[in-house]
């Protein structure tokens, strides 16, 4: 199956955002891709002091225009996140969509960014349990035979999550990010490789790059990693698509050659 991941420099302004997510979406479609990641809070992006304005509800303009991107280019848009507001409180939420428009599944952001780089020249404090409620369900689909593991940016640092998926029978699993600059120069490339390594899955990371408003900057380099851990695709620095496969005979070649997910004496909350 062909993917991509689109690396995006989101601004608050949706209609921004929704313009070159559709540039590369054409692009996309006209490569074959059957389908494509976004990064954390792509459709709108705050100062992280309060959440976005345009807030998500189920069937409200800004969910419609989530869905007719999937509708619109007959492709799975999958991970991605949106501030979405449900019963009062705001949440951290990826929505996923069949080509048709069906929604897949949506994930809540489990664990929730908490950091103090203020210290730091290029970066500021920033507490997401300010703002959202979070998530507490894991969220698996599939797509075209590919088990997926949803998670979102600093789910990425709680590796239980994607063992669990693994243990569900992932082949495949996306991390929607939004990496502060001095995080991802620092653990980034690392903690991707290391969860498609150790759950030997295709792993889809899938970022925010540049400055987005006069607090938050973002370090890019979204990740396509093969379940050896090799990378297939890097977007470095700036707004742009990256592409590759998923190959079932190499996940097959990888899980035959090191069997790290057979473990008789797995812990009880794994069964």
């Amino acid at each position: 199956m062909k993917i991509a991941a689109i690396q995006l420099e989101s601004k608050l302004e949706p209609q921004v955002n929704l313009e070159v997510i559709r540039k590369h979406m054409l692009q996309a479609r006209e490569s074959g891709v059957e389908a494509v990641f976004l990064p954390e809070v792509f459709y709108s992006i705050s100062n992280g002091l309060t959440a976005s304005p345009y807030l998500v509800e189920d069937g409200n303009e800004h969910w419609r225009a989530i869905q007719k991107l999937a509708l619109d280019f007959k492709m799975f848009l999958i991970g991605g996140s949106v501030a979405t507001l449900e019963k009062g409180k705001i949440l951290n939420r990826s929505y996923n969509f069949a080509p048709d428009g069906t929604e897949l599944g949506r994930y809540d952001k489990t664990h929730l960014f908490a950091c103090d780089l203020s210290k730091h020249p290029s970066a500021t404090v920033i507490n997401e349990g300010k703002i959202y409620t979070a998530g507490s369900k894991p969220l698996m689909i599939d797509i075209n035979g590919w088990k997926i593991g949803v998670a979102i940016c600093f789910d990425l640092r709680f590796p239980e999550l994607f063992r669990w998926y693994s243990s569900q029978g992932a082949t495949a699993l996306t991390i929607s990010s939004a990496f502060t600059v001095p995080t991802g120069k620092a653990h980034w490339h690392t903690l991707v490789r290391a969860r498609a390594i150790e759950n030997q899955c295709y792993t889809v990371a899938c970022g925010q790059w540049g400055e987005h408003n006069e607090r938050i900057k973002t370090y890019g380099h979204s990740l396509i990693v093969d379940p050896w851990g090799e990378v297939l695709a890097d977007a470095g620095e700036g707004e742009k698509m990256i592409m590759a496969e998923f190959d079932h005979s190499r996940l097959k070649q990888v899980r035959e050659r090191l069997d790290v997910l057979r473990d008789p004496t797995k812990p009880h909350w794994l069964s």
